[in-house]
């Protein structure tokens, strides 16, 4: 049996922040991954970090404080979040960041403009408090690169895309910016093949670089190694069985950081609400709920089981699309089946899913005119460039030369639809949305178009043909999992800890609560309490 101090299971952000922080105070560690790739979700995800405080946001003059911060937490978290938890994250995310800055290639950048979810709440920034990381050379991780996991969405080769550019893209052939980007994009990535350099960005930046910090520190990542249990000994967890049936034994404690349960079909079916599937997930492969059930069989108390970090996505035949610009920007506006809208399109997107299913809205169709089509970028399409046929066929795209004739391929009312747009088309005129404030926070203004007045959200439905694409409750992952204490340590029922055992990430019950303070609201606090876990181990006599 191979004996480490502290044994970290699952290789995204939560675990290799965890690994990382024990290595450098002292601690043995080792990172067992499932899957024959490192990353995990982080991996896959846009790679934003929200961590109110930090240098990057002090650097870059946004005005804030720790008191602010509290506020909006306590705001967006609710009553249901131990305010000890609350108060870890904002007064030890600075630090977390900092501690990661030091020990790997890692650097990050802010996100101008792009606003914390609830902006007009108490304490929250219009300006936004989202960073994301710098992109990195992948000579970096050297031998490793070929086993980082892949993106969410494929990107040309050599191609690297921010947050910050990606807000431009999406405006496609109607902003000057976005010419201006994709020139950019284009011409770095020639530069990139010519010269057979590997740039990687958002999510794969942040794991990379991560990894990277592991290389220097000597630690370890075992691929292809899923956990099957937890090992105990006297009521204390001291190590982890795997698949192939090998002891790890770990003096000092072990992190669960496997992610979320998102891919595994029973647990969403006993957990959340129908309709619900495992195939409208963004999230890894590898995320079965693994950590969790192993904690529940020792006792653990489960929390935030029925919701996950939703999003309104496409089930493209291909895997689903989760939209982000798609709903804000003007032309376009959703439906349920009976014709009618019951959300602000703009709204963040775990909001926007709520909403689907507290209205009765499983399906409901994105419906746009074809000004929108020739204007934006859509799931990856550039304005004006043909959908594929398997779309069609697959039937989550609709196209018609007439509203009547769309709600007929969609299957809602067609008065009820003509009613639904003619509201909107006088709401887009007024350049107010009396029914759900489309474009009245400017978190909704972020991913609008600039140039469309008065309200960058607004614009009516007006030129043939018209377009409508089935939109289901996706999600980038579960938000439920171990309840956990300010240290990172699962608790059980009653409010007592499991010795040597602790949770990080998507497999422990997000400090969120049921919402989602900005972008990076999942991985910030994933670093930050994988962090805390790493301190809380080493303290251990």
């Amino acid at each position: 049996m191979e004996h480490f101090d502290l044994v970290v299971v699952g290789s995204g952000a939560a675990g290799m922040t965890a690994a990382l922080t024990a290595a450098h105070h002292g601690l043995t560690t080792v990172v067992l991954e499932k899957a024959s790739a490192f990353g995990g979700s982080t991996a896959r995800s846009g790679g934003g970090v929200w961590l109110p405080g930090n240098d990057v946001l002090r650097r870059a003059g946004v005005p804030d404080s720790e008191e602010r911060a509290l506020t909006y937490l306590a705001h967006v978290a609710g009553p249901e979040v131990p305010q000890a938890r609350q108060r870890a994250l904002i007064e030890h995310g600075p630090a977390a960041l900092a501690f990661v800055a030091a020990h790997s290639p890692l650097r990050f950048s802010w996100v101008p403009g792009y606003a914390d979810y609830y902006p007009e709440a108490p304490g929250g920034l219009p300006q936004g408090r989202t960073i994301e990381p710098v992109p990195l050379d992948g000579r970096v991780l050297g031998s490793d690169l070929d086993a980082l996991a892949p993106p969410y969405l494929p990107v040309p080769e050599g191609m690297v895309v921010t947050a910050v550019d990606y807000r431009w893209l999406s405006l496609g052939a109607r902003h000057w910016r976005a010419a201006l980007t994709a020139v950019r994009l284009g011409a770095r990535a020639a530069v990139s093949r010519a010269l057979k350099r590997r740039r990687i960005g958002m999510g794969q930046a942040l794991a990379a670089g991560l990894r990277a910090g592991l290389r220097r520190a000597g630690v370890p990542v075992w691929l292809d190694t899923p956990m099957a249990d937890l090992h105990v000994v006297d009521g204390r967890v001291t190590g982890v069985r795997t698949a192939d049936g090998r002891l790890i034994g770990a003096r000092r404690g072990v992190l669960i950081a496997s992610g979320g349960f998102e891919r595994n079909e029973a647990m969403r079916q006993r957990h959340q609400r129908a309709p619900i599937g495992a195939q409208w997930t963004v999230g890894a492969p590898g995320n079965t709920g693994d950590g969790i059930a192993a904690g529940e069989r020792l006792g653990a108390a489960l929390d935030l089981m029925d919701d996950a970090w939703w999003g309104p996505s496409i089930p493209l035949p291909n895997g689903p699309y989760f939209c982000l610009a798609e709903r804000s920007l003007p032309g376009c506006l959703i439906v349920n089946e009976r014709g009618e809208r019951f959300v602000n399109e703009a709204a963040p997107y775990v909001d926007a899913v709520h909403a689907m299913y507290d209205t009765g809205s499983v399906p409901a169709w994105l419906v746009a005119d074809q000004t929108y089509r020739d204007r934006y970028l859509f799931a990856g399409r550039g304005p004006r460039a043909p959908l594929p046929r398997r779309w069609y066929e697959a039937g989550v795209a609709h196209r018609a030369s007439n509203l009547d004739g769309l709600a007929a391929k969609i299957g809602v009312p067609a008065d009820a639809l003509r009613d639904t747009v003619e509201r909107f088309n006088g709401f887009a005129a007024l350049g107010r949305d009396l029914d759900f404030g489309r474009g009245d926070s400017a978190y909704d203004r972020y991913y609008g178009d600039p140039r469309n007045h008065p309200n960058p959200c607004l614009a009516p439905l007006r030129r043939p043909p018209f377009h409508a694409f089935r939109i289901v409750p996706g999600d980038l992952g579960t938000k439920g999992g171990l309840r956990t204490d300010e240290r990172a340590r699962v608790l059980r029922p009653d409010g007592s800890t499991i010795p040597g055992l602790y949770a990080a990430g998507n497999a422990s019950a997000s400090v969120m609560g049921h919402s989602y303070a900005g972008a990076g609201a999942t991985i910030g606090p994933a670093m930050t309490f994988g962090y805390l876990a790493a301190l809380d181990a080493a303290k251990e006599a």
